[in-house]
């Protein structure tokens, strides 16, 4: 179970001390679960299909959440050698011990389990039989298409959402987007800075090397680090490479590793012009505003405050949290980006059948004419009114030209 740090100390305490904390005074701690706003979601689809893969990246809470929802199943990780080799040498054997089904957790890591599953799903009638974990999402949908296609329901699991946390946690928005959202640090006795630098250390030494063998770690590394430095902006694969030191497919390359493994996606502009010459490149996201803030050496949350890069930073923080809105239902990401020749924007497009909804993210908590200026021009294009401004702030408001003005607490209140 998830366990809520609670710590009733004024001084910023270090890792060691944290630890002594942990081992000498356990009632400073005030351990309850954190309910994820996926538990629904993967009930229902439970009842519809017969497996369900819930995939995301390393510490998202995926294990956590497969064992809370589906506590009466058995469970056994693919992550330790023995169970493996056993899933290895025999995948009949390994699956008969689960007559009833299991949650398998690093699934990818043994693929000659999947034809075997195969027809096991086939030969039984059951709903949410076997629940599969995954990181890897390349290795993942490549084995579930060849072998579970339209037996198999996709969960994708991302860190914590804004609202899955306490409110206490949420009162400093700096300190938020600083140490990100991942489980550990809402559970565990651990210091921001060092568990970044770990995650970012093991995630380049050991997924890297199952998705794609990258021997050139050090130039890895160094390239993670400059996409970090590009968050918010339009992906431009020639200047990584310029940069880098490697060539584009190289890079191309690369950029599909991050994205298999959930570190970084590529939001799309929306294709419809309105008869304008329009940008056709990607812009470059991170999943967690905390990873981003660790690639460029951020070292508190105060240092956003005054941070040439915090306006992208807390773009990327609220694009972040729409996408996890998106996938906690299982739906699919339906957000975009419009940008014309002439640079007129908005930052984010949310198509729902055959409407178009623009969301404005502003990084400043005092409402301003600027926070409309690029909804008004798509008014003029488009003719239709309306949209959202989501903002550093607090106060909601309501236009009289249908603009709502959302703080970014309230995110959850935009229809996607």
């Amino acid at each position: 179970m998830l366990c809520l740090i609670i710590i009733t100390i004024s001084v910023r305490l270090t890792n060691n001390i944290y630890a002594q904390l942990w081992n000498l005074s356990p009632k400073l701690y005030i351990c309850t679960m954190i309910h994820r706003i996926a538990e629904t979601t993967l009930t229902q689809l439970a009842q519809q299909f017969k497996a369900l893969a819930i995939v995301g990246p390393r510490q998202s809470g995926k294990t956590t959440l497969a064992r809370h929802v589906f506590s009466g199943k058995s469970y056994t990780n693919l992550e330790n050698p023995d169970i493996r080799r056993f899933a290895t040498e025999d995948p009949r054997g390994f699956l008969a011990q689960f007559p009833d089904g299991a949650v398998i957790d690093e699934v990818q890591r043994v693929p000659e389990l999947f034809s075997y599953l195969q027809q096991i799903l086939d030969e039984s009638r059951l709903s949410g039989q076997f629940i599969l974990t995954g990181s890897n999402n390349f290795l993942l949908q490549e084995k579930i298409a060849q072998s579970l296609a339209g037996r198999i329901a996709y969960l994708y699991l991302l860190p914590f959402a804004t609202g899955e946390l306490p409110q206490h946690h949420t009162e400093n928005l700096q300190e938020l987007m600083f140490r990100g959202l991942y489980p550990p640090l809402y559970d565990q006795p651990v210091e921001t800075g060092q568990w970044h630098n770990n995650y970012i250390r093991t995630y380049i030494e050991r997924d890297v090397r199952q998705i794609k063998n990258i021997n050139d770690l050090v130039a890895f590394e160094h390239f993670l680090r400059l996409c970090a430095g590009r968050v918010g902006q339009l992906l431009n694969k020639n200047n990584l490479a310029l940069e880098t030191g490697v060539d584009n497919k190289t890079v191309d390359a690369w950029l599909s590793v991050l994205e298999s493994s959930f570190i970084l996606f590529r939001l799309h502009p929306h294709h419809k012009n309105f008869n304008k010459r329009v940008v056709k490149m990607p812009k470059l996201y991170f999943y967690d505003s905390g990873l981003v803030c660790a690639l460029l050496s951020i070292h508190d949350g105060a240092q956003l405050i005054y941070h040439p890069l915090a306006g992208s930073i807390f773009e990327n923080f609220v694009t972040a949290e729409m996408i996890k809105s998106r996938y906690n239902q299982s739906l699919p990401n339906n957000l975009y980006f419009w940008r014309d020749s002439r640079g007129h924007e908005i930052d984010i497009i949310i198509e729902n059948a055959n409407s178009l909804f623009p969301v404005e993210i502003k990084a400043g908590k005092t409402i301003t004419p600027e926070f409309f200026r690029n909804l008004i021009y798509w008014e003029q294009l488009t003719g239709h009114p309306g949209g959202a401004v989501v903002y550093a702030g607090e106060i909601r408001q309501k236009r009289s030209n249908e603009i709502e003005i959302i703080p970014w607490k309230q995110l959850s209140k935009i229809n996607q």
